[in-house]
């Protein structure tokens, strides 16, 4: 038989026995993944977890991600370890678990600044929506404006008439390039028409440390930062970034207040590695819920002036990619660069 004839020979058709030997097969296959699914669900976590933020010690992430480890850490059985991954703006940390291995074992504190960067940076080394299972909201919050205690700046109103009036001469604080922190603060040059100038940080106490200092002159960070400080008396508040005061500083006036319109509301959320198994998901989507329920948990999170409110996977995966095209928005019409 030439190779002519071999290839236009009619092909046996399927036995009866053949189409029931492949329907098991296909059967053991479909149940043996089944199995895996769930015996990776029942024995998730086997060993400890990493949960990684971008921002040093000391800082919100740091703080936030602490105390939703340890609500975790109780819960699973297993230790829940907290890993700072500083730098570009939380972008390191990102990074990080983006190339993860996809098994639930290293999880992510993501911050508004992962929305803020993915808008700002023309490239990035990942996907900020598309390459992270996103698991659950964990708080929202504004910023606070503000100056040391003795600073001549006794309102937000006086900033901007000074710095209208020298441009370029008032200087920010933020926790890098692209945080929430620093397009907060370029929201407000843009909408007050003033320019200042940026410092971005690593995260932690060294803003608030040069505040004091004398070496800069406006701090815009989280209320987990500035609320000790601010019940200290060692600095002022200017302003809020909510729309209307927050619940815990009530006597605190609204950016919106002297500049129309002004509003920066940011997050924390617990996210994990693309590919992580749907049942690993949805056990820390319930488990992270149940951390957030608790009374101990809601008190602790609400005295440092955080709204706990947890969330679904999808619910969150589409928070992220609205506040990205927003913060796209503001980028376009503020002229910020681009890097």
């Amino acid at each position: 038989m030439t190779d002519r004839d071999r290839a236009t020979k009619p092909r046996r058709m399927l036995g009866r026995k053949d189409v029931q030997l492949r329907s098991a097969i296909a059967g053991l296959i479909v149940g043996l993944m089944l199995t895996a699914t769930a015996v990776a669900e029942d024995n998730y976590p086997s060993r400890p977890i990493t949960l990684v933020h971008g921002f040093a010690a000391g800082g919100n992430a740091d703080v936030i991600a602490r105390i939703v480890a340890d609500g975790l850490s109780q819960r699973l059985g297993k230790p829940v370890i907290v890993e700072s991954r500083a730098g570009a703006g939380g972008t390191i940390a990102s990074d990080h678990v983006a190339k993860a291995t996809p098994d639930g074992y290293t999880l992510i504190m993501l911050t508004g600044g992962h929305s803020t960067a993915g808008a700002l940076y023309r490239t990035l080394p990942f996907k900020p929506v598309d390459d992270f299972q996103m698991v659950s909201t964990v708080i929202f919050f504004p910023l606070v404006i503000a100056v040391k205690s003795d600073h001549r700046f006794r309102t937000l109103a006086d900033l901007i008439a000074e710095a209208k009036q020298k441009p370029e001469a008032i200087t920010y604080s933020s926790v890098g390039i692209g945080t929430t922190q620093h397009l907060a603060g370029e929201l407000l040059s843009s909408m007050a028409g003033i320019r200042m100038v940026h410092v971005p940080y690593r995260g932690g106490g060294g803003p608030i440390n040069d505040l004091l200092g004398g070496q800069i002159d406006v701090v815009i960070d989280t209320l987990t930062v500035t609320a000790p400080q601010l019940a200290s008396g060692s600095i002022r508040g200017l302003a809020v970034t909510s729309a209307q005061p927050w619940f815990s500083l009530p006597d605190l006036p609204p950016v919106a207040a002297t500049v129309p319109g002004y509003e920066v509301r940011s997050w924390l959320g617990l996210a994990t590695t693309r590919g992580v198994p749907a049942p690993v998901v949805a056990r820390l989507n319930r488990e992270v819920r149940a951390v957030l329920d608790s009374p101990e948990i809601q008190q602790r999170l609400k005295a440092m002036g955080n709204e706990p409110r947890s969330s679904s996977p999808d619910e969150m995966r589409d928070m992220v990619a609205t506040e990205i095209a927003r913060w796209k928005g503001v980028i376009t019409a503020a002229k910020i660069p681009q890097p």
